[in-house]
């Protein structure tokens, strides 16, 4: 038996993907770029052993066996990695498993991830990114070109291909002006190029969207011609400004083209027929404020985008991270109840939480946000913040943060009590399952709700 544990992050996409060239390979219709966020906040966590004695592959999702059957992406790659799998040997030289023999042995793969999934914050991504990586580490894989592992995630979830690189992601919709089939990511920049750029993310709705990505993209492809304009249009010259931006570190620039582009995603959605509704009201107030905040600095010191789902992400630099986070406290404070329970764990980062609490805000500024329509002080609007920057791509972890027992191979992961939580969908690989958790990773604990989760 061999086996390995890795983990992953989630990315959140400054240009847009939206619409398939091909639902078979799973190729965009346009190109799109994304930071890939730090995984000590947000990641998915997955643990793959192999075997010649496992007579079928199996999957277990935050503890609960699927139906791997059911999961065509899900099988690709594992075929997919199969495919690039190598002679492993040992430290002495001894052959161990010849290449030839790996498509002898079944698959047993456990994964969890640490933030809300199917809510608009590329979750699958880093499901899925996870699943690739964790395979090619057991497997020995090699690539034989630059990328082929993104093209292989690729068909796991499209936005996965991004997240096996850290930093500015691009990902390339390819020169087969058929099917994209030679669509693969490419790393822009690393984690370490813009070291003062942050992500403030506001959890608006930890529920399963209504309208999956998937269904989305197809009944848009299908009815909204704006769609097809913005691929064949705007988005590479999108492209090309916003790498340069990036990569010049010209906030003002990035800021302005990541709000215009999720602008014109949800435009796309609106017209779409019948139309899609990912944000909500909620949402809509913080773009509001957003711009407020802006025409208060007399620059773009801010830039929101929102995925297919109500969640906003924003970004910002370092100098002004007190200054926002206490702004959007004003407007999107905890439940007074939930956080008279549980204090700041409504902010992941306890010393930021306090920073901003006393953080004087300008009372210009204030009253330039009051007149956007949003009154302060109301909570519950807002589930969790989290304060995040750019990080690396995947991670291979210690055998003691493993989710599936060495021994046997069989899933040691417990998801959360049924009934002590609520409300965020755990689930990996298009596969859904509600329940908040407290997940136990080689002792350290991340606070979710109110559930409880680990190892049996």
């Amino acid at each position: 038996m061999f086996s390995a544990t890795v983990s992953a992050p989630t990315n959140i996409a400054c240009v847009k993907y939206w619409g398939k060239k091909s639902v078979a390979l799973n190729t965009p219709i346009n190109s799109s770029v994304s930071v890939t966020l730090d995984q000590n906040d947000l990641k998915a966590v997955t643990t793959v052993c192999v075997s010649k004695s496992f007579k079928k592959d199996r999957l277990w999702l935050n503890g609960t066996e699927e139906d791997v059957t059911k999961s065509k992406r899900f099988m690709a790659c594992i075929s997919g990695v199969k495919r690039l799998a190598t002679t492993k040997v040992s430290t002495e030289g001894e052959v161990l498993v010849d290449k030839s023999e790996w498509k002898h042995f079944g698959v047993h793969v456990s994964s969890m991830n640490t933030f809300p999934t199917a809510a608009g914050l590329a979750s699958s991504a880093a499901g899925y990114a996870a699943l690739v990586a964790c395979l090619a580490e057991v497997f020995g894989a090699k690539e034989t070109y630059p990328g082929e592992l993104s093209t292989i995630a690729r068909q796991g979830s499209g936005s996965a291909c991004r997240s096996l690189y850290g930093g500015f992601v691009a990902w390339r919709m390819g020169n087969d002006h058929d099917t994209g089939e030679d669509s693969l990511a490419q790393q822009v920049c690393d984690e370490n190029h813009w070291p003062e750029l942050r992500a403030l993310i506001l959890v608006v709705s930890d529920e399963k969207k209504d309208t999956s990505s998937t269904e989305g993209m197809s009944t848009s492809v299908n009815t909204s011609k704006l769609l097809g304009y913005r691929a064949s249009t705007v988005v590479d010259e999108r492209m090309r400004s916003i790498e340069k931006a990036y990569t010049e570190r010209d906030f003002e620039t990035f800021g302005k083209i990541t709000m215009q582009d999720s602008n014109q995603f949800h435009a796309t959605c609106l017209d779409t027929y019948p139309p899609i509704f990912y944000m909500n009201d909620v949402s809509k107030s913080v773009i509001k404020i957003v711009h407020a905040y802006n025409r208060w600095k007399g620059k773009v010191a801010a830039a929101y985008t929102f995925d297919a789902g109500p969640n906003a992400v924003i970004y910002h630099l370092e100098d002004v991270a007190d200054e926002l986070l206490a702004l959007m406290l004003q407007y999107f404070p905890d439940d007074k109840f939930l956080g008279s329970l549980f204090g700041s764990s409504f902010v992941n980062n306890p010393q930021a939480w306090d920073r901003a609490k006393a953080f004087g805000l300008d009372d210009e500024l204030l009253r330039m946000c009051d007149a956007k329509g949003r009154a302060r002080g109301m909570g519950g609007d807002v589930k969790k913040i989290y304060i995040t920057k750019s990080g690396p791509g995947p991670i291979v972890l210690s055998k003691e943060e493993a989710l599936l027992d060495p021994e046997t191979g069989l899933n040691c992961y417990v998801k959360g009590v049924a009934g002590d939580g609520g409300g965020v969908a755990l689930g990996l690989f298009g596969l859904g399952l509600i329940g908040f958790g407290f997940v136990v990773l080689g002792g350290a604990g991340l606070v979710l709700g109110g559930g409880r989760g680990g190892k049996k």
